[in-house]
């Protein structure tokens, strides 16, 4: 079984925090980062495979963060949550290699159910 872990990219703490402690009590290991710069680093040193994605980053964008994460780990899944919906065309997201887009403020169980059937896709890839 893959260990269930999530990076969360916020650049709000408040977000990263709530994000955290509800992935934290459904059972997953959920690490934040506020930046994409910081999130590339801890990718660098500890991979994840399951990430929600802020795209209104300062620095590099959500966007941007996506492909640079899909290109280094090609099964890494990640979605797109975001308050700024206009700025950011979904086939844009989808052309990143998005899984999925969520519109803050984000439903919590969509967000928890998205985790669970990423873990579980990820699982059917390592079995074939």
């Amino acid at each position: 079984m893959t260990e269930k872990r999530i990076l969360v990219v916020d650049d709000e703490k408040q977000i990263r925090e709530l994000y955290s402690q509800v992935f934290s009590r459904a059972g997953y290991s959920a690490q934040t980062a506020e930046s994409a710069e910081e999130a590339l680093e801890i990718m660098a040193k500890t991979p994840f495979l399951v990430l929600f994605l802020d795209l209104n980053l300062p620095g590099m964008n959500g966007v941007d963060l996506c492909r640079q994460i899909r290109n280094g780990w090609s099964m890494a899944i990640c979605f797109a949550v975001t308050g700024y919906a206009s700025l950011f065309e979904l086939s844009e997201c989808r052309d990143a290699g998005f899984e999925d887009y969520f519109t803050k403020p984000a439903s919590l169980s969509d967000l928890l159910a998205a985790a669970e059937n990423a873990f579980k896709k990820i699982e059917r890839w390592k079995q074939r």
